[in-house]
């Protein structure tokens, strides 16, 4: 294919004048352009970029922007430049260097004739770029990173597209008719839930800046919300993303910090909402399943936290309250994005009152699924053979083609392995289940696992530990994993768990877990849970460790039977 150029030239009037004369292709061609300057970048493309230039010159939003780089190439098409448009957008915001001044509804991901060709084109056109100043990392290194993969800067899969749609007109509906309303999205790991919800955030607060300055982006879909009503509708209208788990609540934070229109303080606690002094429009809630009920929380202070908020919400310290009774109480609306199998601990909300939402929201058409895998390369069954799996179904064991599933004997093998992963490709990780007490906790200098004369230490960061510098060489737990990705996923199932020959089961090891709070009997409600009952907790777990890995899962299990049972259904190394 004929080389590409990249054309620089300072954004005044004069000088894009003289300079659109020297070229037919930069007035009557698909061109692909950034503006930059004071921090700020915005992306577009244009089949006459000098007419587009004279336009950002008027308009107040692009001051600032100084300097332009225009892509060129003579075989470049309308498609060919949207396509490279979303490219860069999704990995300008994904490094943060830049303030990405677009929004998010215009990114898409359509096929068009020799897309892959072109694509391949793509990873010059950024190294070009990155020579020229306007990126920093090298692609791998944005790609691997928390921003890019939780960024609203997505191209939406069909599913994922067709539930937002639906989101919005029953949102803006209600929104008219001055109702309340619940909503739940529903997903399996890799389904997208979180894409979703950061998305419609931040797609709501385009819409609400919509005006001259910001205009309807190029997406044959969701142009049609942005509209004088709309705008209207989202006037003052009061938005938050609640993440009950601390470390993925972080990583989000750190995006909507670096994002125009979103900031940190959108990103809170469900303590932060119970203990916030006003009330939010709407709530949606990630991970909703790991919502709380009235336990035994981590500290004496935490426990008064959520009897003081109880008692200002309610009137009274009501130990049946939920906190997903507080969200609905702060807030006219609610959405929730909920995967009740991925529950991990007793004092998470109840599976009856998860079921009595799903039910109410049926009923009032307000609850949608997502089924297409988007994380796990070896297709939507694996989700549910990893589940029936650790459920001990007796099954039939599946062939996941190219996805890199390996059972191992030996774990020193797979710990190297999985650095030669990271080094490749990056992003490999070892995760266990809670099966060794944390002595490094307290004792820097102590190992808190030894499996084949190997040692590790858990995660000494509990916060974006995946991309800490260390983290390749500890063992991460599912408080620190869940709700990321990885591209090869280390997963040892500890001695929590254990095959009974007698009874050919798979049974929980009480005396092996080490999660106090994930076996703790629940005296607030006078709850006492049996080894069953945290069986199905452990198998969530590893459950969900299993379904990071992108490209690949490697497994080692420590119960030799257990390890027997389950060999046929993970391959061997």
């Amino acid at each position: 294919m004929t080389n590409f150029e990249i054309r620089d030239v300072i954004l005044d009037s004069d000088q894009v004048r003289v300079w659109s004369e020297t070229d037919r292709l930069l007035h009557d061609w698909p061109v692909v352009y950034t503006l930059d300057g004071e921090g700020r970048i915005y992306v577009g493309e244009s089949v006459n970029v000098a007419k587009r230039f004279r336009q950002h010159l008027g308009s107040s939003a692009k001051s600032g922007l100084t300097t332009a780089r225009v892509v060129v190439d003579d075989t470049f098409n309308k498609s060919v430049c949207l396509d490279l448009e979303s490219f860069l957008i999704r990995r300008l915001a994904g490094e943060a260097h830049f303030s990405v001044l677009n929004g998010n509804a215009g990114i898409t991901n359509a096929n068009y004739y020799r897309r892959e060709a072109y694509q391949a084109k793509f990873g010059a056109i950024f190294e070009a770029l990155r020579a020229d100043g306007i990126f920093r990392q090298s692609a791998k290194e944005i790609e691997n990173s928390a921003l890019f993969k939780l960024s609203p800067f997505k191209a939406l899969s069909e599913d994922q597209l067709h539930v937002v749609v639906d989101v919005l007109e029953g949102l803006f509906d209600d929104i008219a008719e001055g109702l309340g309303s619940s909503i739940v999205v529903q997903g399996s790991p890799g389904t997208g839930k979180t894409v979703v919800a950061i998305f419609l955030i931040k797609l709501l607060r385009d819409i609400e800046a919509w005006g001259a300055s910001a205009p309807i982006p190029e997406a044959a879909v969701l142009e049609d919300f942005f509209t004088d009503e709309s705008q209207l509708a989202l006037t003052k209208f009061r938005v938050g993303l609640v993440v009950p788990q601390q470390s993925l609540r972080k990583s989000i934070q750190r995006v909507f910090d670096k994002t125009p229109g979103l900031d940190a303080g959108m990103v809170c606690s469900p303590f932060n909402v119970g203990e916030d002094p006003g009330h939010f429009d709407l709530l949606v809630v990630d991970e909703a399943h790991r919502l709380t009920q009235r336990a035994s929380q981590g500290s004496g202070f935490q426990n008064k936290r959520y009897s003081d908020i109880t008692t200002r919400l309610f009137g009274e310290d009501d130990k049946t309250k939920t906190q997903l009774d507080w969200i609905a109480k702060k807030s006219t609306h609610q959405m929730f994005l909920i995967d009740r199998e991925q529950s991990v601990r007793p004092a998470d909300v109840p599976s009856h009152l998860v079921e009595a939402l799903l039910g109410a929201t049926t009923a009032n058409k307000r609850r949608y699924r997502l089924k297409a895998q988007h994380r796990v390369r070896a297709g939507s069954d694996y989700v549910g053979y990893v589940r029936n799996v650790l459920a001990g179904v007796d099954m039939p064991a599946l062939d996941f083609g190219e996805y890199d599933l390996r059972f191992y004997d030996d774990f020193a093998q797979m710990r190297g392995d999985i650095r030669d992963k990271d080094h490749d490709v990056g992003l490999a990780r070892l995760v266990a289940g809670y099966a060794w007490k944390w002595a490094s906790k307290k004792d820097r200098t102590a190992f808190d696992i030894s499996i084949d004369g190997e040692q590790l230490q858990w995660n000494t960061q509990e916060i974006d530990w995946v991309s800490s510098k260390t983290s390749v060489d500890e063992m991460g737990s599912i408080h620190t994993i869940q709700g990321y990705d990885l591209n090869y996923a280390g997963v040892v199932i500890g001695p929590d768990l254990r095959y009974n020959l007698d009874t050919e089961r798979i049974e929980f090891a009480r005396a092996n877990y080490y999660d106090t709070n994930g076996k703790m009997n629940n005296n607030q409600l006078g709850l006492v849970y049996t080894d069953d009952q945290l069986l199905g907790y452990v198998r969530n777990i590893y459950a969900v460790l299993m379904t990071r890995g992108i490209m690949g899962t490697f497994v080692y299990v420590c119960d030799p039977p257990l390890r027997e049972r389950l060999r046929p259904y993970f391959g061997s190394q």
